[in-house]
């Protein structure tokens, strides 16, 4: 089974209402009061400005849109993550901004490579956004990000 999603994660009502100044962005809730914007083809082409990818070594972060989640992380910490699997294997990448700064990473886990104890990168992400992870339960699992298996899903 694949899993992909590239996105941004914020608290809910903040992330809403950055995305009302983007006609191409859509926002799905997740649980804990955050809510994600799917990286979709759409909103990408609409940020990319005739650039590509790349901005802080993520595939789908054209720099442009990279200096606008900065701008939008004055009102609170904002993150940006991306996770590709294809039968349990893949890679995770997670940045969070908060009051225009990098706070955390940007953090990446390759390919073939363990999780370090500290939890994988969207995890961490999710925890410097005051996600809380349960028994059993990493915060990955404990906002719900497993519901859909692709980005364009969760907008549906």
């Amino acid at each position: 089974m694949a899993y992909d999603l590239k996105a941004v994660i914020a608290e809910e009502e903040s992330l809403r209402r950055a995305a009302r100044d983007l006609p191409a962005a859509r926002t799905a809730s997740l649980g804990q009061g955050l809510a994600l914007m799917p990286m979709t083809h759409t909103l990408f082409e609409s940020v990319a400005l005739g650039g590509g990818g790349g901005a802080l070594g993520f595939s789908r972060l054209p720099e442009p849109f990279a200096k606008t989640v900065a701008a939008w992380s004055a009102g609170g910490p904002v993150a940006y993550v991306e996770a590709e699997y294809f039968g349990g294997v893949g890679e995770q990448r997670a940045v969070v901004r908060d009051g225009g700064t990098v706070v955390l990473g940007p953090l990446g886990v390759e390919e073939g490579e363990p999780f370090p104890p500290d939890g994988g990168p969207v995890s961490r992400a999710l925890r410097r956004l005051g996600a809380v992870a349960g028994p059993a339960e990493d915060e990955f699992s404990a906002v719900g990000l497993e519901r859909h298996r692709h980005g364009g899903a969760w907008i549906v």
